[in-house]
């Protein structure tokens, strides 16, 4: 009671001032942090950051699209703090066009490449691809998507690529690559692993590491969010071990 009675004895304007300082002592611990997301790292990252800002209090705002087209804005003053991407080409670029902070840019995933088709039941694998009895494969656009570059690079490694580009529809990014194949607008399509791992259903075919260059998938802080603790937080978060499990849930490996 005591406590109750010495706040009322404070003058108006005092009191004023102690609630504008707890105010903006509990803005300058929460914040926002606005992150560019490589598209199939989607759902994996909502997860992550729904963990995030309940152990921060920090809240993460995402824009999700193909990584060559996230870079495009990045360079066009886009307001992303924090680049999530899905190759090391790309935040290596930022950093060398003054772009994102030097020193800041480490592999949280390597990515799986799998052919997928809708239907039940089918024996996908690279005899799939040598065959070509299908009428549409989707990929990605390899100009922008990590994963779309991987795709062209298998079939070139098969040598079926000349035989199948005039069957292929592009997707401007995974996450429409996916949809191309879940609606059957295409009978099979390349996509991230990640976007099937926990779905049921569909046949697939994880195509081994052997025929593809490795994707490692970087992230990188930007100049822009150099001054955000929020931003900082998130790097951080990102490398530990709550979003490794998560990230390890969704199919994905690690560089160690």
């Amino acid at each position: 009671m005591r406590a109750r009675l010495s706040w009322l004895k404070l003058p108006m304007a005092a009191l004023a001032s102690v609630m504008i300082a707890a105010t903006m002592s509990t803005a300058a611990r929460a914040a926002e942090v606005k992150v560019a997301v490589a598209a199939n790292f989607t759902e994996a990252v909502k997860e992550i950051g729904a963990l995030f800002e309940k152990a921060t209090g920090h809240k993460p705002v995402f824009s999700f699209g193909p990584t060559g087209g996230l870079y495009n804005q990045v360079t066009q003053a886009a307001p992303f703090e924090v680049f999530v991407s899905a190759d090391q080409a790309t935040p290596a670029k930022a950093i060398a066009e003054g772009h994102a902070v030097a020193g800041t840019a480490f592999t949280y995933a390597t990515g799986k490449l799998v052919l997928f088709s809708k239907t039940d039941g089918l024996n996908l694998g690279e005899q799939t691809l040598k065959d070509g009895k299908f009428t549409k494969i989707a990929i990605a656009n390899p100009k922008t998507a990590p994963y779309g570059t991987a795709a062209v690079e298998v079939m070139q490694k098969l040598g079926v690529y000349d035989a199948l580009k005039g069957k292929i529809v592009e997707g401007n990014n995974i996450a429409q690559t996916y949809q191309f194949v879940d609606t059957a607008n295409a009978e099979v399509g390349f996509i991230a692993f990640a976007q099937i791992a926990l779905k049921p259903g569909g046949s697939r075919w994880v195509v081994p590491a052997n025929l593809h260059k490795t994707i490692a998938q970087d992230a990188v802080l930007l100049k822009t969010g150099a001054n955000n603790d929020a931003a900082k937080a998130f790097i951080a978060f990102l490398k530990g071990p709550e979003a490794r499990k998560v990230i390890e849930k969704y199919g994905y490996g690690f560089v160690d």
